[in-house]
């Protein structure tokens, strides 16, 4: 194994556990409510005149119960519980018996009500992983009544759930890979079949309508009976997301026997023919033929560029592993640059220059995961061997 990835999976580590977990304890949580601030401006303090999503909320309790169950924040399990606690106080929906609301004003106050698939996603995720990691069974429940929820009032006759309790202009794929991942995180932590059978619900929804297999891509944005949008809109891909599907259906593999290596090799070569820039980041959007839609590039591609990769070292792809150690390094030299340690910037443009330098929250659920996921690396080829 090489010594070289070995140093970028330690590298990115000790940026989570001595620079991002001490700043983002320290100036991300809100005194008074104990809620979470969004973002953090270029100066690493948090921007209290920006509104908050609430799931903001969710994906930070990930970010700190994953901390505590790795070992890398002792603090990590009473934060996540206070920003779960929170919503459950501040932020739950007024009226659809379960379930949480959409946005918080700079006051933390709702100002939003509408409930969103994808929100309830990272609900379902951070509720996982606060089960895996405290064993408390009022995040099971939770989860569970979110899920029925979520069937109850959004399930969709022509598979998966509609996008909310709002008008919306069309079927999004990225809320079901949210689930997918979700679902997947609920059978780790538990044990349960049940939560697989709902991956393979979602996987077969990837299979017959997310993937186009003639064009080797997955599109994103489609009509109300799955079909691709005939438009510009219907054309867009997405890279990172290619990437994420790579490594999710690897995972997918792992626990279900389900052969899958024939998407993923195509989704990993099509997302490198048709979505790395010069500078090796990935572009925020392309077209199946190559055609650059979005010349931006967002710091979270590249954390999955590099959970992707890893993925295919293991399937013995020679190229994987060089791509995987500078996928680290353009992490550092493009996105962790920020003059506040702990801190980083959002987004890159068509000449790599910066062009959102706040640090959104939600970010760190990507960099946490890729940490975790180069330290897991190791383990899983051990273990093949």
């Amino acid at each position: 194994m090489s010594h070289a990835l070995r140093a970028a999976a330690s590298r990115l580590e000790h940026w989570i556990r001595q620079d991002a977990l001490p700043l983002w304890l320290e100036r991300g949580i809100a005194p008074q409510t104990r809620a979470h601030y969004e973002r953090l401006t270029p100066e690493g303090v948090p921007d209290l005149a920006a509104s908050t999503r609430v799931r903001v909320q969710a994906r930070q309790a990930f970010f700190f119960a994953a901390a505590y169950h790795r070992g890398w924040c002792p603090e990590g399990k009473a934060t996540a519980k206070a920003l779960l606690e929170f919503v459950h106080q501040h932020a739950a929906h007024p009226t659809a018996g379960a379930g949480y609301t959409h946005l918080l004003n700079p006051e933390f106050v709702v100002v939003d009500t509408r409930q969103d698939l994808y929100d309830h996603a990272f609900f379902l995720l951070a509720n996982a992983w606060c089960y895996r990691a405290f064993g408390e069974q009022q995040y099971l429940d939770e989860a569970n009544t979110l899920v029925a929820h979520l069937d109850e009032k959004f399930g969709s006759s022509v598979g998966g759930w509609i996008e909310g309790d709002y008008a919306y202009p069309y079927r999004r794929q990225n809320p079901h890979m949210h689930l997918f991942e979700a679902f997947l995180a609920l059978h780790d932590a538990t044990g349960d079949a049940k939560w697989l059978a709902r991956v393979g619900e979602l996987f077969a929804l990837f299979q017959t309508r997310f993937f186009d297999a003639p064009l080797g891509v997955l599109f994103e944005f489609f009509d109300d009976n799955w079909v691709r949008l005939p438009n510009a809109k219907g054309d867009t891909v997405e890279p990172g997301h290619m990437m994420e599907w790579v490594w999710l259906l690897d995972w997918y593999g792992r626990r279900s026997g389900r052969p899958v290596a024939r998407y993923i090799d195509t989704l990993y070569k099509r997302g490198l023919a048709i979505g790395l820039a010069p500078s090796g980041l990935l572009y925020d959007a392309v077209a199946a033929d190559g055609r650059i839609i979005d010349p931006n590039k967002r710091c979270w591609g590249i954390t999955e560029l590099i959970k992707a990769s890893l993925v295919q070292i293991r399937a013995g792809n020679p190229a994987a592993e060089a791509i995987a150690i500078k996928g680290v390094e353009d992490l550092f030299t493009y996105y962790l640059c920020a003059s506040t340690p702990g801190s980083y910037v959002d987004q890159r443009g068509p000449q790599d220059e910066v062009v959102v330098d706040v640090a959104p929250a939600s970010t760190l659920y990507h960099l946490i995961v890729a940490a975790m996921e180069l330290l897991d690396h190791f383990e899983l080829v051990a273990s093949a061997r």
